[in-house]
């Protein structure tokens, strides 16, 4: 009976929507293999992770910052005055069945969820997945990013503690910064001097619905791009610009992806229940004379407050107008970065002269300029990460932190560009030397790329279709599909 009102529900659809054609070409639809393709799928489930505890959180958060009398079970603040906000985080934590778990647990999505949007971004640069006629997704990818920054950042302060106190007070100190506008955007913003009275229930709106509502609207279009403009792959037999070879969406791939979900969720909600994460009664409370040190943001955000920690203080005045200090570091030099970003796959385009179209991703080593560049942005991210510590280092190495702050500043400055001119000449090796790794390249192909030696004469593949030319089988290894054809049929 059941199937009978099922098939007739189904028919009644098809006939109005003609659902089973698309359905068909739907499950019928091929992926690439290759692992890092699972680099974004990752982000997805992250995200899905992070609304669905949300959700949870979002029933016992008051984001109020009226003052109230603290009186749950957690007795070193039992009669303390605090906001309602960081009273309810507390409550959250210690009286709410399973509200610590799923406190921890969306805390953890947050970070893995840029950490994979991170990695798929590297993943796209440096295949130079970026190129046309993928320009479109890359900038609804570096939006999903910066969407997905701002909006860890506000998760992160609404909980009213002394820490996420701390980094608002350097976001107003940054908003204030900007020459004209700054003082009028911190006045709007904060609705008053800092801390004001409305900028957590601000910041809560724009947390719970507006900015998730644009990540989910990204990550949409992002996926209706892939799959108008075909998937791309990676060079291989029977691999062309002209279909796609992998697997087919169902049943192989949808089986696959599901067990990256419970992956994803295992690990997430391990680290909810085993790693403790963002304690805020150690914290305690905000108190604007208070000042909490050693105070370290979120990896996200670590770049920027390396910049801040490491730059000279420089205040100039333009046309009658103050700049303080904090707005080339925490404001010029990362609108610099973002801008370069947008516009990267037509300065790759005006350095390489590539005008084509392409689907087969290239490898790493053929485009020694570009992992150049690659190299040198990420030692630098994760440099300024490290020069966010400074403290911490001044501390442990026993040492004044003027000094630490001396040498990090040489690091920062002169370690990306070691950092690039060694991956340079490691691709331009590499690309000498196709049958070679990182573990197998010899001294000698170094020094054929440096010039320093001359290249050895070496047998040469006969040409495609030539006497002796081995013709391209797909691998037998696994289960795979080609797909022919343009447009988004793959």
């Amino acid at each position: 009976m059941l199937r009978q009102l099922g098939r007739a529900a189904w028919r009644w659809t098809d006939g109005r929507l003609r659902a089973a054609q698309l359905t068909r070409t739907a499950l019928t639809k091929v992926f690439p293999d290759h692992w890092s393709f699972m680099l974004g799928e990752i982000a997805l489930y992250s995200f899905v992770t992070l609304v669905a505890t949300g959700v949870f959180l979002i029933l016992f958060f008051v984001p109020s910052s009226a003052e109230t009398i603290y009186g749950g079970s957690y007795a070193p603040l039992r009669g303390s005055s605090v906001s309602a906000a960081y009273a309810s985080a507390i409550r959250l934590s210690f009286d709410v069945r399973g509200g610590l778990l799923f406190r921890q647990v969306h805390h953890w999505s947050a970070l893995i969820l840029l950490g994979a949007i991170a990695a798929h971004a590297c993943r796209i640069f440096f295949t130079g997945a970026f190129r046309k006629p993928r320009e479109i997704n890359w900038l609804v990818g570096v939006t999903l990013l910066l969407t997905s920054l701002a909006n860890g950042f506000i998760g992160y302060s609404l909980l009213d503690d002394l820490l996420s106190g701390s980094g608002l007070r350097i976001g107003y100190s940054i908003a204030l910064s900007v020459p004209l506008v700054g003082p009028w955007l911190a006045f709007l913003l904060f609705g008053g001097e800092f801390p004001g009275d409305v900028i957590i229930s601000r910041l809560y709106g724009l947390h719970v619905l507006l900015l998730p509502v644009l990540i989910a609207t990204l990550i949409a279009v992002h996926l209706a791009i892939l799959v108008r403009q075909k998937h791309t792959h990676f060079a291989g037999p029977g691999r062309r610009d002209s279909n796609v070879v992998g697997s087919k969406l169902w049943p192989t791939y949808a089986f696959r992806s599901l067990g990256l979900l419970s992956g994803v969720l295992a690990v997430t909600f391990g680290l909810g229940g085993l790693v403790q994460i963002n304690p805020v009664w150690v914290w305690g409370p905000f108190e604007p004379a208070n000042s909490t040190t050693p105070a370290q943001p979120d990896y996200f955000l670590g770049w920027v407050e390396g910049m801040i920690r490491l730059f000279p203080a420089a205040e100039f005045w333009v046309f009658g107008h103050l700049v303080p200090s904090p707005f080339l570091p925490a404001v010029a030099l990362p609108l610099l970065m973002v801008l370069v970003m947008y516009a990267w796959p037509w300065l790759d385009r005006l350095v390489t002269g590539d005008r084509g179209r392409h689907h087969v991703a290239a490898r790493v080593r053929e485009r020694p300029g570009r992992t150049a560049v690659g190299a040198w942005a990420v030692a630098q991210a994760g440099l300024l990460l490290f020069a966010a510590s400074d403290d911490l280092m001044a501390r442990w190495l026993s040492a004044p932190v003027e000094d630490v702050v001396a040498v990090l500043r040489i690091v920062v400055l002169a370690g990306p560009p070691v950092v690039a001119a060694v991956a340079y000449v490691l691709a331009r090796a590499l690309r000498a030397y196709p049958e070679s790794t990182l573990m197998t390249l010899e001294p000698r192909h170094v020094g054929e790329a440096l010039g320093l030696s001359r290249p050895r004469p070496s047998r040469r593949a006969a040409p495609e279709g030539g006497p002796g030319a081995r013709p391209e089988v797909p691998s037998e290894d696994a289960p795979q599909v080609v797909n022919a054809g343009g447009g988004h049929a793959d």
